[in-house]
């Protein structure tokens, strides 16, 4: 078998909807090193790919129509055959450490009937970004990182996302190492129910405002008090538990929860902990939990 029919058929093995020079790259260093592509041999002299190999192949593809350069993302291919795939699919498989977050969660979950016009994701912070690319790189190569690297194989980088088709990304990148399910069946990544309840208190200004908060919070709160609870126990820093606390204790009533009453030791009087931290400070204040109320409340 030559080599450019075992590249086609491998990149008709993918299941994503995307492919980026990196993951050509890997197919590349596999080919070559195997040698064979389901049990029928692979007509190859050389035991390992390099850099102009890559490029011969990859010009080949894309001179035939197999591959095609995504129309907004540099360095991202389309696969012929392959419906464009859905903007979420496309970002978790460009980048393998986002997952879809904020107001995209709120409606992945069905806990708003808000339909977000943008994407909204999260992924790390640039150097930790650059970190877990490099431990990818090893696991997915293993004794043989050194040697792609040396053959002038594209590495895996981050590939910038503003737009993914028709859709408008917005990227927030965050310090905080987010706790998120992958999609059975998908490429498709998103936080957790209990870790989207914490961005919600995080980020009001991404999950539709304050006030919408406050709704989703006030229908689905109790539903899933153990997740939410749980979550910002364990990752939640301590405004925003304080946040929380007032949010299920003060306004959904809940009294006899001990989690919730534990974070009242947090509260504090002094500097400027407002429940909206997206808003301004106003003068109207939770005597329990220290906080200023500055955003317009209306339960039921």
């Amino acid at each position: 078998m030559k080599a450019i029919k075992a590249i086609t058929l491998s990149l008709g093995d993918l299941d994503k909807p995307v492919i980026s020079k990196y993951q050509f790259g890997l197919i590349l260093h596999n080919i070559y090193s195997k040698k064979v592509y389901k049990g029928e041999p692979i007509n190859l002299q050389k035991d390992s790919g390099e850099g102009t190999d890559f490029n011969k192949y990859l010009n080949l593809l894309l001179d035939e129509g197999v591959l095609s350069p995504h129309k907004n993302l540099s360095n991202i291919f389309t696969l012929l055959g392959r419906s464009g795939g859905d903007p979420e699919d496309i970002a978790c498989t460009v980048d393998p450490f986002c997952y879809v977050s904020h107001l995209s969660a709120m409606s992945y979950h069905g806990l708003t009937e808000r339909m977000p016009s943008k994407l909204f994701i999260s992924s790390p912070s640039v150097n930790a970004w650059r970190t877990f690319a490099k431990e990818k790189m090893r696991k997915d190569l293993k004794e043989d990182f050194d040697k792609y690297c040396e053959n002038g194989l594209p590495k895996l980088v981050r590939t910038k996302m503003r737009k993914i088709n028709k859709t408008e990304i917005h990227c927030v990148n965050s310090k905080h190492l987010g706790a998120y399910k992958n999609v059975k069946g998908r490429p498709l990544r998103v936080s957790t129910m209990g870790r989207t309840f914490l961005d919600m208190l995080r980020n009001p200004e991404l999950c539709g405002g304050i006030n919408n908060v406050l709704d989703v919070f006030n229908e689905y709160g109790k539903k899933h008090l153990r997740l939410i609870t749980d979550d910002i126990d364990k990752n939640g820093s301590p405004i925003d538990k304080i946040r929380a606390g007032y949010i299920l204790n003060e306004y959904l009533g809940i009294d006899n929860n001990k989690v919730i009453n534990d974070w009242s030791s947090l509260a504090q009087r002094g500097g400027s902990r407002k429940l909206d931290p997206s808003s301004e400070y106003i003068a109207e204040w939770s005597d329990k939990w220290k906080l200023s109320l500055n955003v317009f409340r209306s339960n039921g």
